[in-house]
């Protein structure tokens, strides 16, 4: 059965429609002391599908819960969906005393489970700090599902080096286009964030950005900003990812952008299309 933590109730329900599979009831309550409850009302099954994104603590919590609930309740084998890996972009130590957090995560979610898929998180090498089986799940082909079919020219183009493989499988489901990256440079000491041109000629025509994950919008609005300079037609956003924490969407809208496209591993408003069926392949 599949079993869903509490945000991530659609990406759970298109889980289990793309597999077939039956959806526990799941009740989610909290104390006046503030902790947390998450308690199975309908479940029977001795294979669990465990899905949650740690998108904060108590999603983290209520992630231990569930894996510990399905096991109480008979399961021999479970498996834990990570849309989205919370901590995962802590991946080292970046100044002396920082923890590991993507680690400290792992071994937690490791002790409750007999293996874990993550969607494109985000690095991939965050799946070695895992104690079980752990494997990524690219989504990254199912951003070009709500594009306009009359992209005039398309450019696929990533914020930076590191995500030109989200780029270039988007731009191979869409089915034409080409691809490129804008240089990115952060000041790890006060977090400032400089997006370089690259040398792609996009006047006139329709660009895609693609990244894994949209947070503050920074980058994005700094990137649609330089493709406004050059002339380009229209400015898509996209990304498996759309956190888009506090003012994010108000900074990209004011950049500039056509629309914006995400997947349902975080559930907002821009999640146009789910990565679910990317995960039941993997199931």
């Amino acid at each position: 059965m599949i079993v869903s933590g509490s945000t991530s109730q659609a990406f759970a329900a298109a889980l289990a429609d793309a597999t077939g599979r039956d959806l526990a009831a799941v009740e989610y309550d909290s104390f006046p002391d503030g902790e947390l409850q998450a308690t199975l009302t309908d479940f029977a099954a001795e294979e669990a599908v465990v899905v949650a994104s740690t998108v904060s603590g108590d999603a983290h919590v209520e992630l231990l819960q569930l894996q510990d609930a399905v096991r109480e309740a008979g399961a021999s084998e479970v498996t834990t969906v990570l849309p989205y890996m919370g901590y995962a972009r802590q991946d080292r130590a970046f100044s002396a005393g920082e923890p590991v957090s993507a680690r400290a995560v792992a071994r937690a979610v490791s002790t409750g489970t007999d293996r874990v898929l993550t969607v494109n998180p985000h690095e991939r090498a965050v799946c070695d700090f895992f104690t079980v089986p752990a494997e990524p799940v690219d989504a990254a082909g199912r951003l070009a599902d709500p594009l306009p079919a009359d992209l005039t020219d398309p450019l696929f183009l990533s914020p930076d080096e590191g995500a030109i493989d989200l780029a270039a499988t988007a731009r191979d489901a869409y089915g034409r286009g080409a691809t490129d990256y804008f240089e990115k440079e952060r000041d790890y000491d006060t977090g400032d964030v400089t997006v370089e041109p690259s040398d792609a000629a996009v006047a006139d025509r329709d660009v895609v950005l693609v990244d894994d994950i949209v947070a503050t919008g920074s980058t994005m609005s700094e990137a649609i900003g330089v493709l406004a300079d050059r002339g380009a037609a229209r400015v898509f956003v996209t990304c498996v990812h759309p956190m888009l924490a506090a003012d994010a969407r108000t900074k990209l809208e004011r950049a500039g952008t056509t629309a914006i496209f995400g997947t349902d591993t975080i559930e907002r408003s821009v999640s146009a299309v789910s990565a679910a069926p990317a995960v039941a392949e993997r199931l």
